[in-house]
């Protein structure tokens, strides 16, 4: 397990992002860090599914869902498969299902909440871009690091 602790991050680097939001964990890692890959969609998570069949590489996926709770772009058999290629966890500015499933999977997932509802597959969305969420930037290739605590961003790695 990590020993990252947002706290001391923040202190040490008083210039690291706050995603200001209060995430729930849903995976078996609380602690997680590593890159950040992004993706932006609403209701639709075929991005998603796209990206954690790819190599993780110990990296972090940031999906902004735009908050929304209605339908899940996260659930047990996405979550395996991430944990399967190596993605350290995602962050999720909306909602995920499955949660028993997800829980006892070695994954970091932050999310806002859960839902039943799965989405629909439209082939919607945008990957790499610069994502706003929470009064934070974050780009493609930051460093996010997250905990109980909460979740921050930086340009940089930090001590």
């Amino acid at each position: 397990m990590l020993l990252i602790s947002t706290p001391d991050l923040t202190d040490a680097a008083p210039d690291a992002a706050v995603i200001e939001l209060q995430f729930r964990n849903f995976g078996a890692h609380p602690r997680f860090s590593g890159q950040v890959v992004t993706i932006k969609c609403h209701e639709d998570n075929s991005l998603v599914k796209q990206c954690v069949s790819e190599p993780g590489a110990g990296r972090v996926i940031v999906v902004d869902g735009g908050g929304s709770l209605r339908r899940a772009l996260l659930g047990d058999m996405l979550a395996e498969e991430a944990a399967r290629n190596g993605w350290a966890g995602l962050v999720i500015n909306g909602a995920v299902r499955d949660v028993d499933e997800i829980a006892a999977t070695a994954l970091g997932v932050k999310a806002l909440g859960a839902t039943p509802l799965k989405t629909e597959k439209r082939g919607e969305g945008q990957r790499d871009i610069v994502l706003q969420i929470g009064g934070a930037r974050i780009a493609p290739g930051d460093f996010l690091y997250a905990d109980n605590n909460g979740v921050i961003v930086s340009p940089r790695v930090l001590p």
